[in-house]
């Protein structure tokens, strides 16, 4: 079976699926949320550099054409530690 790699939106690196964190715009309802439902995907490393540099430029954002609650950020970042 064919392995699923991704791209991180932050720092673009391709990796295995399972090595990233998900955060999904679900549908229909355009909720932000993380691993779980239906929708537009982004997948982020589980670095700070990276959760850094996305937050700061708004790629999740402008990756999933929705705006990202801060509590979703404060769920990495905790997530992180």
């Amino acid at each position: 079976m064919k392995k699923n790699y991704r791209r991180c939106i932050s720092c673009r690196q391709v990796k295995l699926k399972e090595e990233f964190w998900r955060i999904v715009r679900v549908f229909p309802s355009r909720q932000v949320q993380l691993n779980e439902g239906m929708g537009r995907s982004a997948y982020i490393c589980p670095q700070a550099s990276c959760l850094c540099a996305a937050q700061k430029k708004n790629r999740l954002g402008r990756s999933l054409h929705a705006s990202v609650p801060e509590a979703l950020y404060q769920t990495l970042w905790q997530r992180l530690a």
